[in-house]
């Protein structure tokens, strides 16, 4: 989100002391959190964004009394500064040796709720920049799922790294993976978001998914700091990138929507963009209304006022610049997982005239039975469920060509 790069750079200098308060909040461990049961997807889809070591992160336990929450997206793994190909927390705090984030998901968990990894991010460098190849980039990710138990990831393609068409290659590519790897895990894929719903190389993200046959639970815009101001021109936007998805993957509006999420950002953003209490309800409307995917913000960082409520006119990333209740935005989260729970995952339209019926993740499939799936037709060779056609996996599906 184009806060980020900003918000981690003014923080870096705090991190030692972030983290000595969190560990002050949370019981002190050195062991790998016990992997959650895991909340249902309309908590994952609805997790709003936390910086658990930077920007004065609040007491998650806190937020989750205070709203109901029970899923938080924290930010972000990225590859090491001087660079590798091993995932680190901002650049800087090693996965591998991890324990005060370990201790913040143990206490979420503690409360019945659970976590999601976001990836990438706005500056920093990213794994999919360094690691060279998909299946690199996803032994990196796949590190930070087995450390930390993890049923869900973000990854947040933006600046500079979607500029670069092999780094979103090797991210398309390693979603992919983990997907094939890590069955029933949750993926979102956010990226910016503009008036006309994303730009070019957004455009150009969707074009490497649709060519890898790769399709995650949602893709996200982050429609501000780009000429935003209030929900009208946010939803517009969304209506815009509804188009874009139907005619990159051939969906119909409905099955469009079932993909699409938004991620905005809480009270002023970096251009001095206003969004307030009613902009989020109006979205929020609009989110359930047409029955879509994914419905986040950033950050729970930023949920709660300055001093002076209108912090004189600056942005921050640890209070959000309008006037507020502690937690105000975060309820709107809350709102969306108890009203519009997406459960499943709709199957994707095939891109060509198939006879066979069309993969359903839910069913049973036994050897013999065929199904079509992203404009090809597949063949199962052994029983087989929640494992989507591809020629990797387990290898249970043939591929018999496309439709």
């Amino acid at each position: 989100m184009p806060s980020r790069l900003k918000s981690l750079a003014a923080a870096a200098s705090a991190a030692a002391l972030a983290i000595g308060a969190l560990t002050t909040v949370v019981a002190t461990s050195h062991a790998a959190p016990a992997a959650a049961s895991g909340v249902g997807g309309n908590w994952y889809a609805a997790a709003p964004y936390l910086m658990p070591l930077d920007n004065d992160p609040p007491d998650p336990g806190a937020v989750m009394d205070a709203t109901g929450l029970k899923a938080f997206q924290l930010a972000f793994v990225l590859a090491p500064n001087g660079g590798g190909c091993s995932p680190t927390w901002g650049g800087t705090d090693a996965v591998s040796s991890d324990t005060a984030v370990a201790n913040v998901i143990s206490a979420i968990r503690a409360k019945g709720g659970d976590v999601s990894a976001s990836v990438g991010g706005y500056g920093g460098t990213k794994l999919g920049q360094t690691c060279g190849t998909p299946e690199a980039t996803a032994a990196a990710y796949q590190q930070a799922i087995d450390k930390y138990g993890l049923k869900a990831i973000d990854f947040d393609l933006e600046e500079p790294e979607y500029e670069n068409s092999a780094a979103i290659h090797n991210e398309i590519g390693a979603a992919k993976i983990l997907q094939q790897q890590n069955p029933g895990i949750y993926l979102s894929v956010t990226t910016a978001g503009t008036t006309d719903g994303t730009g070019w190389f957004g455009k150009q993200m969707l074009n490497e998914a649709k060519t890898q046959g790769f399709t995650p639970n949602n893709f996200s815009i982050m429609p501000f700091d780009g000429g935003f101001n209030g929900a009208a021109a946010q939803t517009s936007a969304l209506t815009n990138f509804n188009s874009i998805l139907q005619s990159t993957f051939g969906w119909d509006a409905a099955t469009a929507y079932a993909h699409e999420g938004i991620s905005q950002m809480n009270g002023r953003s970096d251009s001095g963009e206003y969004f307030y209490q009613s902009d989020f309800q109006t979205v929020l409307d609009y989110a359930t209304s047409h029955h879509m995917a994914r419905y986040t913000f950033w950050s729970v960082n930023r949920d709660r006022q300055c001093s002076p409520p209108d912090n004189n006119g600056k942005t921050s990333g640890t209070c959000s610049s309008v006037p507020q209740g502690d937690y105000d935005f975060t309820k709107y989260s809350v709102r969306f997982a108890g009203s519009n729970p997406p459960t499943t995952t709709p199957t994707p339209t095939p891109t060509g005239p198939c006879a066979a019926p069309a993969y359903n993740n839910s069913a049973v499939y036994v050897g013999g039975d065929q199904v079509s799936y992203n404009g090809h037709t597949w063949k199962a060779k052994w029983w087989t469920q929640g494992e989507a056609p591809s020629t990797g996996g387990s290898g249970v599906w043939q591929d018999e060509g496309p439709c």
